[in-house]
């Protein structure tokens, strides 16, 4: 089965009903269906949460992480090993993009799995991992 890690990015376009909401409307759908699996990381979770809380309000934030809750995402800590950690901080100090970003690109290289985007910030990373770019 494929594996797929979806950064805030695709997710946050998702809820706010963006272009490229089927587009992943249709990725959470084949999730549930067990056609492939979903990954976010615990990282990325937050950056959700924070963005949410910014822009609206906390209970509109706590509304929506009980929204994911209920999709077919794993949620990935970091692991007490510090391996998707080190490899984030590589990213970030190679390739300058944003700490949450790089923790996205760093399970998607942990888990050898597609990382599904639209964030430009991530085109540096293309030799790196594989990018479903959404458009």
């Amino acid at each position: 089965m494929a594996t797929k890690v979806l950064d805030s990015w695709a997710l946050i376009a998702f809820f706010e009903d963006e272009p490229v909401a089927d587009t992943v409307e249709e990725l959470i759908h084949r999730a549930a269906l067990d056609r492939h699996k979903l990954l976010m990381s615990v990282i990325n979770w937050g950056e959700i949460y924070y963005n949410t809380m910014r822009e609206t309000s906390q209970s509109e934030a706590e509304a929506r992480i009980k929204e994911i809750a209920s999709l077919p995402i794993e949620i990935v800590g970091v692991g007490d090993d510090l391996k998707m950690t080190r490899q984030a901080a590589i990213y970030k100090a190679a390739y300058r993009v944003a700490y949450a970003d790089a923790f996205a690109a760093a399970l998607a290289k942990e888990r050898r799995a597609e990382l599904v985007t639209g964030d430009p910030e991530f085109k540096p990373l293309e030799k790196e991992i594989k990018i479903n770019w959404l458009k």
